[in-house]
């Protein structure tokens, strides 16, 4: 069976972490959110994918290539161009990027289902796409129920008593939401929802394919589904999945690495001595990362493989990526990605302006040792 996985846009809303990494590639725990998609195909029967990639394309595809190691076939369709010998991205909508491959040589040639790439979720496949054969249906919808009080972060579905999609509202207030079911990106359709996508065109799902769709009468519906389903289109929801992940929230998550002590795990070769750090769970700390006497780290938390986190420093609810040097800082609700760094709610940081420069830098670089003053002889 076929499916598409979109991971074309350049994940804007998910920066500074998007300006090193595609959005698809994000770590949940050191394994990119990507490949929690491709699992669940596999276990699903979907074994045949293709992805659209776009913005920092290279790095998807280098990580996956054909698929093989992950038990599936995959392929690549890249939107964008090349401009004095660099990649420049160019996405085309999520349904012209599907578009495009269809118009290459027909893949899609029997139901079909379409995911995001930038949500963890844990659902069966098989009893939505069974559902809509069932109802022959073109295109179908999988919606989650949320409470009332959230739907203004989400699109809304709105459907009639047979589950027929009659419109959608993108982020209404909770006063003018005639619905809580929510668009989860997740999507089932037939190849003939593709004779809708004009050609050479950027044309998105939501906000061009579904409008056509509800105003043509075509057989388009919703499928409510209660599963865990965790969306990292945000910083916050990406701060957010890592603390659930690590307090024991998600299902289909689990921390990597051995528990060394209670609540408290470690990649390969971690330099530490419990006796003489403080250290509260439940944090992850990847392997080849040294961990100073005197440092502090208050759970959840997640530190990355091959840092290192000095003394006096203190390292608390924040996620801190690969290759990150921590001086005398202290980090609460924090991610620091690279060079940057931004507190929960997604707000950067400027560490020149804040005088954090020195104290958040990269593990590879060296730390310059003071130079005794040079005297020359007088002549």
């Amino acid at each position: 069976m076929k499916a598409m996985i979109l991971a074309a846009g350049k994940g804007t809303r998910v920066r500074p972490i998007t300006y090193i990494m595609p959005k698809p590639m994000i770590p949940i725990m050191q394994k990119p959110v990507m490949e929690f998609l491709v699992e669940l195909l596999r276990e699903h029967g979907f074994d045949e994918i293709m992805v659209n990639v776009s913005h920092l394309s290279e790095e998807i595809e280098n990580y996956f290539r054909d698929g093989q190691k992950f038990g599936v076939q995959m392929a690549y369709s890249f939107e964008g161009s090349i401009v004095e010998g660099q990649l420049v991205g160019s996405a085309l909508g999520s349904a012209g990027g599907l578009k495009k491959i269809q118009d290459f040589s027909p893949f899609f040639d029997s139901t079909f289902v379409v995911l995001c790439g930038d949500a963890l979720i844990d659902l069966n496949l098989s009893e939505v796409v069974k559902w809509h054969r069932k109802k022959q249906s073109l295109a179908t919808v999988v919606t989650k129920s949320v409470p009332k009080s959230e739907v203004s972060s989400y699109g809304v579905v709105v459907t009639d008593d047979e589950n027929r999609i009659l419109t959608f509202q993108e982020k209404p207030s909770v006063e003018e939401a005639r619905s809580n079911e929510i668009n989860t990106g997740i999507y089932i359709f037939e190849p003939e929802v593709l004779d809708y996508v004009p050609s050479g065109e950027e044309y998105d799902i939501g906000g061009d394919l579904f409008p056509q769709l509800v105003a043509e009468g075509a057989p388009f519906y919703a499928k409510s589904m209660d599963f865990e389903w965790v969306d990292i289109g945000k910083v916050p929801d990406y701060w957010q999945a890592i603390q659930d992940v690590l307090a024991g929230k998600i299902r289909n998550v689990q921390i990597p690495g051995i528990q060394v002590k209670p609540g408290v795990f470690t990649g390969l070769n971690v330099s530490v001595n419990w006796d003489k750090v403080d250290i509260t769970g439940p944090v992850y700390i990847g392997g080849m990362t040294k961990i100073e006497d005197g440092a502090k780290i208050v759970g959840p938390a997640m530190i990355g493989p091959n840092c290192h986190v000095c003394s006096g420093a203190t390292v608390e609810r924040s996620v801190i990526f690969e290759y990150s040097r921590l001086a005398d800082v202290r980090l609460v609700d924090k991610l620091v990605c690279g060079r940057y760094c931004v507190d929960h709610t997604g707000a950067s940081i400027d560490l020149q302006a804040s005088a954090l420069d020195w104290l958040i830098t990269d593990a590879r670089h060296e730390i310059p040792m003071e130079v005794p003053e040079l005297v020359l002889p007088e002549a």
